[in-house]
């Protein structure tokens, strides 16, 4: 269900960028604002972007909500969003990256080896885990990572990926979360010709649920608590949908590969109780800070593997090409669209997991007071 009639879309020129534009920023627990918010002079190496498409993720809402995403504790006022498409308005002046017109979509992370002697140690090759790492929109640092809910955002040409010109820009915001998906899918091996259980089916669940079925699962059983992510699993992929409370159907899909997306410890329990014997489970979804009940003497009995999943690395580029292509098929999780100037409405949607998938803010709408 769309709630915004889209305007006819002005890509505006260089030429005549404003000095500053409407973002969606957190300023402490429980305070959304629309502010007008500085555009920030690029630098060499950046282009400005007109933002278009913004999907609000758990961690956008976690701000709102609770003036924090996990141990990220806003301590002054944070642009957010992380998940947008867009196009490039004002190319990079040292030539480098996308032309100006370019469809674009973001790659939210800057890696970090971290400072000073004690910095941990990670797998160059694995940059996600660096660190130093900062992120879109995160509250992680201090000062803080503004994001790119704004109508207009300077970013560096590394995070930017142009996209075929084809390609639907609403379902590109979808992008940094099938990334995050299907980094999941990839920490699980070779999922060909596999039974996989997806527990809980928001949108990075139902996200992995399609990155299943492409990358060729042979039984995709998706569990949530409630009928509407159950019905988007359907749409993207799932054979069969168990609700939450049915421990027993649960236990006797014996997956290969469990997908954790629910974030919570009892979804964890399930994974473990859903899982065959010497079955892989992934966790993506990130349980709260501090001890968990877990039951580690199934996982241990049963000899499985447990696999954290964090963010993503290159997948991006690989989740394009799918989209591109058509083997990645993800437009049933987009459930909602709003205006900007109906982000705390949009917000309100987007927390009410019963009623809604992926709820994206569109830049250039009209606004709807329906």
């Amino acid at each position: 269900m769309t709630h915004t009639e889209t305007s006819t879309t002005h890509t505006s020129t260089a030429a005549d960028l404003p000095v500053s534009g409407p973002a969606v920023v957190a300023h402490a627990k429980g305070d959304l604002r629309i502010d007008d918010v500085p555009l920030k002079a690029p630098a060499p190496d950046e282009a400005v972007v007109e933002v278009l498409y913004g999907g609000i993720c758990g961690s956008d809402l976690h701000y709102w909500l609770h003036g924090a995403a996990g141990e990220s504790i806003l301590k002054a006022p944070l642009v957010l969003g992380h998940e947008i498409s867009g196009r490039v308005v004002k190319a990079a002046a040292d030539g480098t990256g996308p032309a100006a017109g370019t469809p674009v979509a973001v790659h939210p992370a800057t890696p970090g080896a971290g400072t000073g002697p004690d910095a941990p140690r990670y797998p160059a090759e694995r940059p996600n885990l660096s660190p130093g790492c900062t992120y879109l929109g995160s509250a992680a640092r201090y000062p803080h990572t503004d994001g790119a809910f704004s109508r207009y955002v300077t970013l560096p040409v590394r995070m930017l990926r142009a996209l075929p010109e084809d390609l639907d820009l609403r379902t590109a915001a979808l992008i940094e979360p099938a990334s995050v998906a299907w980094h999941a899918v990839a920490r699980a091996g070779d999922v060909a010709g596999k039974t996989a259980l997806v527990i809980g089916s928001g949108p990075i669940g139902a996200l992995a649920v399609a990155v299943l079925k492409r990358a060729g699962a042979a039984r995709i059983v998706a569990v949530d608590m409630h009928a509407k992510p159950l019905e988007i699993a359907t749409q993207v992929g799932a054979d069969e949908v168990l609700n939450a409370a049915d421990a027993e159907a649960i236990a006797k899909v014996q997956a290969d590969v469990v997908i954790e997306s629910s974030g919570n410890h009892l979804g964890l329990a399930s994974a473990i109780q859903g899982a065959a014997r010497a079955g892989t489970v992934v966790l993506v979804g990130l349980l709260p800070t501090g001890p968990q009940p877990v039951l580690i003497s199934l996982a241990i009995t049963r000899e499985l593997d447990l696999r954290g999943s964090f963010r993503f690395n290159d997948e991006i580029d690989e989740v394009i090409t799918a989209l591109a292509d058509g083997t990645l098929k993800i437009g049933p999780v987009i459930t909602h669209d709003y205006p900007v100037t109906d982000a705390l409405e949009a917000f309100d949607t987007a927390r009410n997991s019963a009623q809604s998938g992926k709820v994206l803010l569109n830049f250039t709408a009209k606004q709807s007071h329906s």
